[in-house]
């Protein structure tokens, strides 16, 4: 049965408002809540809430509303119960309102969240960084489930030469102490010039990889890569004593380059009296055109593939002689100089290009003489100035990562910077080269394959023009530790006695060593080449090319035996 609930009496106050004062004073006040409190108020004051629901009790930091005291009772022992139901509440839903979507604190913070229009070849790197570090990630996991199998980073790359047993090892070099070497040389005195040149073609600056050209193929054209001790010119200039050391600008690039080589290589000097010449073996790498060779990713290492290193130097420098005759304005029109070509037949047609040569001092009592090479002239403001040609093949996007028939147009800095990581070497060389000839001009052209498979046949995407200081600057290339390295190691070669000696690039390690040879070394019937000779000189040409190949890889020989004839 359920208890009866008893109201207490409301007393009638016929004064005014609240209970009447002998309603409190008398005796029904036990039915009456005790300490209950009263505030006097008029009618224009607010009341407040008489229950508050969404109050939180727990947090006493919360200031509190001053009409809302006069209604808190969780104090009072009257409501035992009450007190003990706020103890224990807990605010179910604690989420904060949402906020609108609209007005102007929702504008600012979309304004705020809006993205950041940045460089394109900022993203460029950025892309690649990731792609590098992803690619490492995945040869790292796959060297590590297989520690026993071989580690495919760690390239093997042969000697450009087979060091023979009875060779003695006089010095060697690490690169690391070439990279604080300084001489600042002079200006140097041109002592010849020879050859012709042919005006440079404008509009190759206009080619792009929707309007590219297809890469001609010159079977006519005689080119020459004749050593320093073959050069007529330079036999007569030693004759005359004009200087002490001679040697020719790729000779003398690859020495000033040493240290952002990879691959090996091999220069041959011969100290004569006090004289010392710089020289080349017939069919040295120094013909051919490095690849990727300053590339992490690996290239296939056997030579029947047409994507391997020797592979792809052949090919490099077949690309680098055609493209270097196709962009001249073939109309008949050359400039000759004092002498004519001095490697060329009388009625041969040769290349467009002009040998320079020139001298510089090294120290009180010693010159250097080099033969040094341009390949075209241009008229810039009423003046001729002299061009190096060079041309950068892309073989694979998949090896560089950056497709330039994309990435050219757009985005031509990060194609650049791509060819600098791959192929550091190279580019220093030419322009080392352009440095020493004093060319105003270094043209680079940008030739692919038409197919990733097909090694025959090339389009010219574009072509960039720089000034040599410039873009030297630009690949961090100083001048001054050039001519430091060539004078280290010409002050080595000058303490040795009279012979025969041979530098030779470490093909694993960053240092140079030179051996001391017999006089009778690098000899047809002496020497066992690490390729056979053919190999080595033959361009990528199919059938009727095959005829190309052997007139542009044979045309050095035959000179050389009709200047010793």
């Amino acid at each position: 049965m359920v208890g009866s609930f008893d109201v207490a009496a409301v007393p009638f106050n016929p004064d005014g408002w609240g209970p009447p004062d002998a309603a409190v004073a008398s005796s029904n006040t036990t039915n009456l809540p005790h300490n209950v409190p009263f505030a006097p108020f008029s009618r224009s004051d607010k009341l407040g809430r008489i229950a508050d629901w969404t109050r939180n009790f727990n947090n006493q930091t919360r200031s509190k509303n001053p009409s809302d005291a006069v209604f808190d009772f969780t104090n009072d022992d009257s409501f035992p119960a009450s007190a003990e139901d706020d103890a224990s509440f807990r605010l179910v839903d604690g989420k904060p309102p949402p906020r609108p979507k609209f007005g102007p604190k929702w504008r600012f913070q979309q304004q705020r969240q809006l993205p950041q229009r940045k460089d394109e070849e900022v993203e460029a790197k950025k892309r690649e960084a990731e792609k590098e570090r992803a690619r490492r990630d995945r040869l790292y996991h796959l060297n590590r489930s297989n520690p026993n199998g071989p580690r495919r980073e760690a390239a093997v790359f042969k000697s450009s030469v087979d060091i023979q047993p009875e060779w003695n090892m006089r010095d060697q070099i690490p690169f690391s102490t070439f990279s604080k070497l300084s001489f600042a040389v002079s200006e140097p005195e041109d002592l010849q010039f020879c050859g012709g040149l042919e005006y440079y073609d404008r509009t190759y600056d206009r080619v792009t990889p929707k309007s590219d050209r297809r890469l001609e193929r010159f079977k006519n054209r005689n080119f020459f890569k004749v050593t320093t001790t073959d050069d007529p010119v330079i036999r007569k200039l030693a004759n005359e004593d004009k200087a002490t050391v001679f040697a020719t600008d790729s000779i003398l690039s690859t020495l000033m380059c040493a240290p952002r080589s990879v691959y090996s290589w091999d220069i041959v000097v011969q100290r004569v009296g006090n004289k010392l010449f710089f020289d080349k073996r017939d069919g040295s790498q120094l013909d051919l055109l490095s690849v990727h060779e300053t590339s992490q990713e690996p290239l296939p290492e056997a030579n029947e593939d047409i994507n391997s290193a020797h592979s792809l130097s052949v090919e490099a420098a077949y690309i680098n002689q055609n493209f270097s005759q196709q962009v001249l304005v073939r109309d008949g029109n050359k400039v000759n100089f004092d002498e004519p070509n001095p490697f060329a037949s009388e009625g041969e047609e040769v290349a467009s290009v002009a040998y320079r040569y020139r001298r510089w001092k090294l120290d009180n009592e010693m010159y250097l003489v080099a033969r040094c090479e341009v390949q075209s002239v241009l008229d810039v403001n009423k003046q001729r100035s002299c061009l190096t040609l060079n041309a950068l093949n892309e073989f694979d996007p998949k090896y560089s990562g950056v497709d330039w028939r994309q990435k050219l147009e757009t985005q031509r800095g990060a194609v650049l910077a791509t060819e600098l990581k791959n192929n550091a070497n190279k580019l220093a060389k030419w322009t080392a080269q352009a440095l020493l000839a004093s060319a105003d001009f270094m043209k680079l052209g940008y030739v692919s394959r038409i197919h990733p498979r097909d090694h025959f046949n090339h389009v010219v995407l574009a072509v960039a023009g720089y000034k040599p200081k410039d873009f030297a600057a630009q690949i961090n290339l100083n001048p001054n530790n050039m001519w430091g390295i060539v004078k280290s190691i010409v002050g080595l070669c000058m303490k040795l006695e009279e012979g025969k000696y041979v530098l030779v690039k470490d093909p694993s390690k960053p240092q140079v060593r030179i051996y001391q040879i017999p006089a009778d070394a690098f000899e047809n019937d002496y020497v066992e080449e690490p390729l056979p000779e053919e190999e080595q000189a033959q361009p990528p040409a199919e059938g009727a090319d095959g005829e190309e190949a052997a007139t542009i890889s044979n045309d050095v020989t035959d000179k050389q035996i009709d200047n010793q004839a």
